[in-house]
């Protein structure tokens, strides 16, 4: 059995992490898998990126590309829309090359490849929903839309009243293309998985929920005097955690909440641990924060996020909207009880006031709260150890990983006798 995971990176971003952390994982199952990408930052045989330097400087420039005719909307949301218009590429010839059992798609935007061409892949296919965009007109998060139901247009993150705009051109060429392959979809959390049912584009497909995976035994718990040492933080203060990439930037991911809430609390007693960005966003309005921020930027290796975790009393995920959230899950394996908003997928980790705390979405008093409650719970110890039991037994990579090689072999059994097993 050889397993072709794709994905626009391998490294860069939640949804990269998240697949190569299954690559291993299939790796050290003893199946055949590799991880082909479009830009590449590791060197490892089972990982194929670009190799000739015309091929990197392309591939380099396609994000870009993409989103050229987004141009037209001028009123458009600062959020990611992908058309993936892109044709020109040599991605579809590496797939098929490399002689996959099947291919299992992963978040394939920034110009990786053009819808169209996945009719191409002349073998099963499975799609992991990373985010929306899959049965969306080109945007990865809706804001409450639900156009994707019918059939796009008028399209929200476009800020067009047009029927007949980007969105719905997107997704008319997705129908077409989707009638033409079986695709075999995985559902990251329970959220996701009733948006596709939902869906024009994915309401009939066959959808199965399996979630990411983390390696327990190295996201754990470790000396929370030692993890705070090594990152010169102070030793009486209570830490709160904030991480991801383009955190403060990036408007979905809920840094304006935190900052509110925070004011909320006795803020004399805190600090902030602030991780994925290269430099704070000088838009952001820091003035009348009065406690101190640990800026540590970009962090790429897990052991230094695992030393970040252990060094936290609790970590906050405001986001707007999440799937899965990485940041929860490691965390949380880190014994680190989180809080964030009840949305997305948030609740298939968070027990409320179990493993860590659920606020009313978007309501800052709420999240304050939820610091508060969790920071001085006099069940903390407890609370934590529920918080790494949860991701233990349900989201451990060897708990998860044995249901993708059962579903694989499915398929494949599928494949030979040419109909449908269990």
């Amino acid at each position: 059995m050889k397993i072709l995971l794709l994905s626009a990176y391998d490294i860069e971003g939640g949804s990269a992490r998240s697949t190569y952390r299954l690559y291993k994982a299939l790796i050290e199952e003893g199946v055949d898998a590799c991880l082909l990408v479009q830009k590449m930052n590791l060197k490892e045989p089972g990982i194929i990126g670009p190799s000739k330097k015309v091929e990197k400087f392309i591939n380099l420039t396609r994000p870009s590309l993409d989103q050229i005719i987004l141009k037209f909307y001028k009123n458009r949301k600062d959020i990611m829309f992908s058309p993936s218009w892109l044709g020109f590429n040599n991605i579809i010839k590496k797939i098929n090359m490399n002689h996959p059992d099947i291919v299992h798609l992963h978040w394939i935007n920034a110009g990786m490849i053009r819808i169209e061409d996945i009719i191409k892949i002349n073998v099963p296919i499975i799609w992991s929903l990373h985010d929306m965009w899959p049965f969306t007109g080109g945007c990865h998060c809706a804001f409450g839309c639900e156009n994707y139901k019918n059939s796009c247009g008028n399209c929200v993150v476009l800020g067009s009243r047009n029927e007949n705009d980007l969105s719905k051109r997107v997704w008319k060429r997705k129908k077409r293309t989707y009638q033409k392959k079986e695709i075999i979809v995985i559902a990251l959390s329970k959220w996701i998985m009733n948006c596709a049912k939902n869906s024009s584009l994915f309401g009939c497909n066959r959808i199965i929920r399996i979630p990411n995976l983390i390696d327990s035994k190295l996201f754990k718990p470790h000396d929370k005097k030692f993890a705070r040492q090594l990152w010169n933080l102070d030793q009486q203060k209570k830490l709160i955690l904030f991480c991801g990439l383009g955190a403060v930037r990036n408007k979905l991911k809920g840094f304006n909440f935190l900052l509110e809430a925070l004011k909320i609390i006795d803020n004399k007693n805190i600090e902030l641990i602030l991780v994925g960005d290269d430099s704070i966003d000088l838009q952001i309005d820091l003035q009348n924060v009065k406690f101190k921020i640990n800026w540590v930027g970009r962090i790429n290796d897990d052991i230094s996020l695992v030393t970040l975790y252990n060094a936290a009393d609790v970590t906050v995920v405001p986001s707007l909207q999440e799937n899965l959230s990485n940041v929860i899950m490691e965390s949380m394996s880190c014994g680190v009880p989180v809080v964030a908003f009840h949305i997305g997928g948030n609740g298939d980790m968070i027990d409320d006031k179990y493993n860590g705390y659920l606020a009313k979405p978007f309501d800052i008093e709420d999240l304050a709260n939820g610091i508060n409650y969790v920071l001085y719970n006099k069940e903390y110890e407890l609370m934590s150890k529920n918080a790494r039991e949860k991701i233990q037994k349900e989201f451990d990579k060897k708990v998860v990983v044995k249901k993708y090689i059962e579903l694989y072999d499915r398929i494949l059994l599928e494949a030979k006798t040419g109909g449908k097993n269990g």
